[in-house]
């Protein structure tokens, strides 16, 4: 089939699946232009509403109400309330989610209340508290784990996290005096024993998009008495999750990406209901405490949600983000991942067609199970090659050292977008090819 023809039978393809897509008219619902926007996986797009719902909360609920509006805009409330919108896409119940502070500090706080939490006398995942009586303030030395285990004092990371987690699992191992272990997801469950007191793992990779097995991972560190903190970063907004379901233990992730809450809107920090009364936060704060406005001495935790709280709420980027989740009223979440799916298969048929062989490589699983709403290519030149494909609107981004990385929001990204996108791809590469080539000196 010649170059024209192929491109002729895509588009025809990308017109007949805009057609057939139900998730189709959630695009309206963004502020876009005839960029191709493949950078959802970094910080997501602007809803159309979000700005004149912010300017009510600056003018209105700031100016106006000023103080007032802790309670009657219900800025209080907030971190739990818009914790309830984000349950749903997540597979949570309600009042298990907390929103913010930023992914790392929620990470610091779940990795080192998941060491405190195995170390209990007799505790366990199961939620059970043990013969200490599972107290907030336990010491951290203690034995955990079941009877007859060692002192759990080993704290699992994915040896290919995104770097932040890895810093922060560092400083919580020499915090909690444990040793850290970096493990690639598929090897934990030969890596866990008796000294494991909890796993940090990413449910989808940053840089590859490979999606990994949380149940059977969580599961396995389950068996082996330990506690399992998952980071969402990349699947909360783009697929099921199911943390209930599964029973993970703690969870955090960020809302700037698929969840189109804005650069630098909080995170959020997902704590099992069974756990709850356990949850010893090392970072305890005003906001958490039983008493917030008692000013007492002595630190009581709060019950439920809120002791995954610290200080006062950033209220400006809590509600836009609350604000921004209102575009997810009424879509389910599994139509959410079947169009994913589509646009990233449809990416690599459209790039296999377009691009010459051997010039990039798919360094993202083919796999349905194994895949996260992200293809990531890799070729020598991937920076140059991503600086010259946002020249010609096409953006997606560059991960070091060769990664060209595209990231696929399936509620504003269309099947044409994606055609687009890799056969702009094929001639930047062609382009490069063609300047290397006349750059050589004569043979």
């Amino acid at each position: 089939m010649s170059e024209l023809a192929a491109t002729s039978e895509l588009l025809r393809k990308a017109e007949k699946l805009d057609a057939a897509d139900e998730l189709g008219a959630l695009r309206d619902r963004f502020v876009l232009d005839e960029t191709v926007y493949l950078d959802g996986n970094s910080l997501g797009a602007l809803p159309a509403h979000v700005p004149d719902r912010l300017a009510d909360v600056v003018r209105r609920q700031w100016g106006e109400l000023r103080i007032r509006s802790w309670q009657e805009s219900g800025w209080w409330t907030a971190p739990e309330r818009i914790g309830d919108r984000i349950a749903p896409l997540v597979g949570a119940a309600p009042g298990q989610i907390v929103v913010g502070d930023s992914t790392s500090v929620n990470v610091f706080k779940a990795l080192v209340a998941a060491v405190r939490m195995a170390r209990e006398t007799g505790g366990g995942p199961d939620g059970a508290p043990g013969a200490a009586g599972g107290a907030p303030g336990a010491s951290i030395g203690e034995p955990g784990g079941a009877p007859g285990d060692g002192p759990r004092d080993e704290i699992l990371v994915d040896a290919t996290t995104f770097p932040t987690d890895g810093y922060i699992a560092r400083s919580a191992a020499r915090m909690t005096g444990c040793t850290l272990r970096p493990v690639v997801p598929g090897d934990v469950p030969g890596a866990l024993s008796g000294r494991t007191a909890a796993v940090l793992l990413n449910h989808v990779d940053y840089r590859t998009g490979r999606l990994h097995d949380l149940p059977s991972l969580t599961a396995a560190v389950h068996e082996a008495g330990a506690y399992v903190v998952w980071d969402l970063c990349h699947s909360a907004g783009a697929l099921p999750v199911g943390l209930d379901e599964h029973g993970v233990d703690l969870a955090v992730g960020c809302t700037y990406k698929f969840l189109n809450g804005g650069p630098g809107a909080p995170a959020f920090l997902y704590v099992r209901h069974a756990l709850q009364d356990r949850f010893d936060s090392p970072l305890p704060g005003w906001n958490s405490h039983a008493e917030p406005f008692g000013m007492q001495p002595e630190y009581v935790p709060a019950h439920g949600a809120p002791r995954g709280r610290v200080g006062t709420p950033d209220i400006l980027s809590m509600l836009a983000l609350e604000a921004s989740l209102e575009v997810w009223d009424g879509v389910p979440i599994e139509a959410v991942r079947a169009k994913s799916l589509a646009l990233t298969d449809f990416f690599l048929e459209c790039v296999a067609a377009y691009v010459p062989a051997g010039r990039v490589e798919c360094v993202t699983p083919v796999a349905h199970e194994d895949r996260g709403s992200q293809v990531a290519l890799r070729c020598p030149d991937a920076g140059q090659v991503m600086e010259r494909l946002i020249a010609e609107g096409v953006v997606g981004d560059f991960r070091y050292p060769d990664v060209l990385r595209f990231g696929f929001t399936p509620l504003y990204v269309r099947f044409a977008d994606v055609e687009r996108a890799a056969r702009v791809l094929a001639a930047v590469l062609g382009e490069a090819v063609l300047t290397e080539r006349e750059g050589r000196p004569e043979e």
